[in-house]
């Protein structure tokens, strides 16, 4: 875990200069039994198939911004290495996830979803909400609510970074995507890629281009293409259909039919039964009376 130097709630200089590293918040989390530390950040990675593997290997915060190191295993031969790390940023990450979705090759392709944008203000807050707050609490308090803040803060932070690797690790797993030459030079480009947002053009290009293709699907789907033996054959089915249909309703009424005739059968039989014991009821009675 950091330590309460690392994260002053009372210095808003420190704050802004506050810079934590992946690689060390995971060691500092895993001792090993001889109390040195050990970096277990790449050990829990299982292999995706001995071509490509991709993880986040380290990540520095800052005030604004989280720079992830990208560390690839490669065999592949458009690679230059068979091993890369270079450092990314957020905004890197949404470019490839664009540069995906904008591809028309990969249409019906299931593209895995951009990582969300970091977003450790809320914690920063609550750190320099609580050094206001210092002088009401006793120092036992104080610590104790430090220390949860930071134990917050710390989660978000993997968190972030394990979601950028996700989202790495499952293109480095698709067949497809992992063939991608954005892909490789996101993974292979040791310098800044200098990339951008979309500007209102972009977007609104972006969106009218969904909003045609959503309204040819619509014109599209009442257009049909007639078969003259698909018709006649579904034709066949739905007459076929209908009449099994019909005969099974009057097989239903046939046997609902026969079972109302088995029923009038038995209450017959027991009446006439009844009928017999009453009359040797009667016939014993004549004969104790006359005996």
């Amino acid at each position: 875990m950091l330590a309460s130097e690392d994260i002053d709630p009372l210095n808003n200089s420190d704050i802004n200069d506050q810079q934590e590293t992946f690689s060390e918040i995971i060691s500092n989390d895993n001792p090993d039994k001889n109390g040195d530390i050990k970096d277990t950040t790449n050990g829990d990675q299982p292999a995706l198939d001995g071509e490509l593997q991709v993880d986040i290997s380290d990540a520095l915060s800052e005030r604004n911004k989280v720079k992830y190191t990208v560390h690839t295993k490669t065999t592949f031969p458009e690679f230059s290495k068979s091993e890369i790390s270079v450092v990314r940023e957020h905004d890197e990450f949404i470019w490839l996830h664009t540069c995906l979705e904008d591809c028309e090759e990969y249409a019906g392709f299931i593209i895995p979803p951009a990582p969300p944008r970091p977003d450790f203000d809320s914690s920063r807050e609550k750190l320099q909400k609580l050094g206001e707050t210092e002088a009401t609490m006793t120092k036992d308090e104080f610590s104790k609510m430090k220390q949860e803040l930071e134990q917050e803060y710390l989660a978000l932070f993997k968190k972030t970074v394990a979601m950028h690797e996700f989202f790495l690790c499952r293109l480095a797993a698709h067949p497809v995507f992992r063939k991608d030459s954005n892909f490789r030079i996101f993974l292979e480009y040791e310098h800044d890629l200098s990339v951008r947002g979309r500007n209102k053009r972009e977007v609104f290009g972006s969106f009218f281009k969904r909003f045609t293709q959503t309204a040819d699907e619509v014109l599209l789907s009442g257009q049909k293409d007639v078969d003259d033996f698909f018709e006649s054959e579904k034709n066949y089915m739905l007459e076929y259909s209908t009449q099994i249909k019909e005969a099974m309703i009057r097989s239903d009424k046939v046997c609902r039919l026969r079972q109302n005739v088995a029923d009038s059968y038995t209450r017959i039989a027991h009446g006439l039964e009844n009928s017999d014991n009453w009359r040797a009821l009667e016939v014993k009675r004549n004969l104790d009376v006359f005996s």
